[in-house]
């Protein structure tokens, strides 16, 4: 086996440029659907159940597009056709969610959102699951902390951004209640808007700047079969699933439950906890100003995760991968559960440090420990079959919110206990991951 040519810093940037603006989007979506949703009629019992649109596209959607790519070849790559596609319809989906009450002749405004966040979760997912495993085929083993580290501080860096436009658009004196007659306020229709933008943008640099190493070139550095002619069944790709991909499954489990938990429930809770809401009340100035703050601490945790991006690999290398993941879902465990506690809203800031350093260990040494122990020429179905990881939990979270929400008696804010429980479990959890470390080359 050749040895992998040793990519230049900006290299490894370029391939995942494109992932900041996908996460412009997702958070986004992420900080605002359930402030959407409420303003088109949701009740806040049912908001878990709207959100398992998310869950349930990646579910579907990532394995078979990790599949696809993995016998693609194109003038523009493997991986990147997918990107760019998902790219393209994912701006147009964020286009038209926030703008659901315009489509009423078609469906209901609550239907029609429902049925635009699942649009645009789906192709978040296409986009999504080929950024992870292109860096799995370009970087080199000594190089793979460093390729997760890069897409997860540029994750982190779209997350600020797509977390605080609204905030931002409200202080340059765009309004932040819905005019008369209508139910989204502009910040957040406008913060969409640019969000799409955005998004496109990103995405088109990675796809005209990153090269990827062409099927021959691409079996000489990883000894792999030509991904184009070797078939295998899906059942048959299931019963092969290295141990630690079924270990990390558990830990996966704890976390994403605990970050599905948070972004339902944070906007509602702080809501009641900080500006004394009361539950139904979804288009009050107190609550808009809950949901832009809910904006700006959510921003707070991805500059908090940028910054512990630009040392964790360095950590990774010095402590091992296991060690800094387990203490950095401790503290993002630590950080949920003081949320209970805090009634004012620049507190909750605090709180963000250690979901942001949960947050950026989340998004990178998972698949830091996963990809050195994949098959190379099955990297992109295998990376799409981990996502069940993701979605799996998320599942859960969605179906079990409604009871849970109820037997902490309907308060929203409880919630973020439960996840930072379910946190400090997926901590507990990373020590029984079996890390697979082959020799450097």
């Amino acid at each position: 086996m050749a040895k992998k040519p040793r990519l230049s810093f900006w290299s490894v940037w370029n391939m995942s440029f494109g992932f900041m603006g996908v996460q412009i989007g997702y958070s986004l979506q992420n900080g605002n659907t359930s402030r959407i949703l409420s303003a088109l009629g949701a009740d806040v019992h049912h908001l878990s159940y709207f959100w398992l649109a998310a869950p349930l596209a990646g579910l579907i959607v990532q394995p078979i597009i990790g599949l696809f790519s993995d016998s693609t070849w194109t003038r523009l790559g493997r991986r990147i056709p997918y990107i760019l596609l998902g790219a393209i319809i994912s701006a147009l989906a964020m286009f038209f969610m926030p703008n659901s009450e315009f489509f009423a002749y078609l469906l209901p405004p609550l239907f029609f959102g429902a049925f635009m966040l699942l649009f645009m979760d789906t192709s978040f997912n296409i986009t999504m699951q080929p950024f992870r495993a292109l860096v799995g085929d370009m970087v080199s083993e000594e190089q793979r902390n460093l390729g997760y580290s890069v897409q997860s501080f540029l994750i982190n860096a779209g997350a600020v951004v797509g977390s605080i436009l609204p905030f931002v658009l409200t202080w340059i004196g765009v309004s932040n209640i819905p005019a008369a007659g209508e139910k989204v306020a502009p910040t957040v229709i406008w913060a969409f808007y640019l969000g799409g933008g955005a998004l496109l943008l990103s995405v088109l640099w990675t796809s005209f700047r990153t090269k990827e190493y062409p099927p021959e070139e691409y079996r000489i550095y990883n000894e792999s079969k030509d991904p184009r002619t070797e078939k295998s069944s899906f059942l048959a790709l299931l019963r092969e699933i290295p141990v630690t991909m079924w270990r990390l499954a558990i830990v996966q489990f704890f976390s994403w439950f605990a970050l599905f938990m948070m972004w339902v429930y944070t906007t509602p809770g702080v809501a009641q906890n900080v500006w004394n809401t009361v539950s139904g009340d979804s288009i009050s100035a107190g609550y808009n100003e809950a949901g832009n703050w809910v904006g700006v601490i959510f921003a707070g945790y991805s500059v908090f995760g940028a910054l512990f991006s630009l040392v964790m690999a360095r950590l990774a290398t010095k402590l091992g991968r296991k060690t800094v993941y387990m203490l950095s879902l401790l503290a993002g465990g630590v950080g949920l559960i003081s949320m209970v506690f805090i009634h004012n809203q620049y507190g909750l800031i605090f709180s963000m440090v250690g979901v942001g350093i949960a947050w950026a260990a989340i998004l990178a040494m998972p698949y830091t420990i996963l990809s050195a122990a994949l098959p190379a020429d099955k990297m992109g179905v295998y990376m799409g079959i981990f996502n069940a990881t993701i979605t799996i939990p998320q599942i859960a979270a969605g179906l079990l919110g409604s009871v849970v929400l109820t037997l902490v008696g309907g308060q929203a804010i409880l919630m973020l206990g439960v996840a930072g429980l379910s946190m400090v479990v997926a901590g507990v959890s990373v020590v029984f991951v079996k890390e697979f470390v082959i020799a450097k080359e």
